[in-house]
């Protein structure tokens, strides 16, 4: 069974740091890719970054983009998402997301087939 864990999350000030990590379970984690997506209110959910399952190739959404760096460590299985400059517009869910590597497709939510529970960002002005 495939479980991605998603400690982390919280309430930061803008301008402020902070690091999402996801552990994932079930299956080898070096094979795939890994991905992490947002959720605000009212709003679609949208790709925020992804990495290879090497690590060496990573995806960024322009609006991210510069502020925050997509990681994974594969002995530990797990993913990080460290994110600097945040603004009150990163307030959201975070979901991590695990598939096989699609290349450009990576952007897109309907090639992962497993999600993690999702962890709240809130950035106050």
């Amino acid at each position: 069974q495939v479980q991605l864990v998603e400690p982390g999350g919280g309430l930061v000030q803008a301008g402020g740091s902070l690091r999402l990590s996801c552990r994932a379970s079930g299956r080898p984690f070096s094979v795939y890719a890994m991905a992490w997506f947002r959720q605000a209110p009212g709003n679609e959910r949208e790709f925020v970054a992804a990495i290879s399952p090497s690590g060496s190739i990573t995806y960024y959404a322009d609006s991210v983009k510069g502020r925050f760096t997509i990681s994974r460590d594969n002995a530990k299985n797990t993913v990080y998402l460290q994110m600097n400059s945040l603004r009150p517009e990163d307030t959201a869910v975070y979901y991590c997301a695990q598939g096989p590597w699609t290349g450009d497709y990576v952007r897109r939510g309907d090639q992962y087939d497993y999600w993690g529970q999702g962890t709240q960002v809130t950035v106050s002005s």
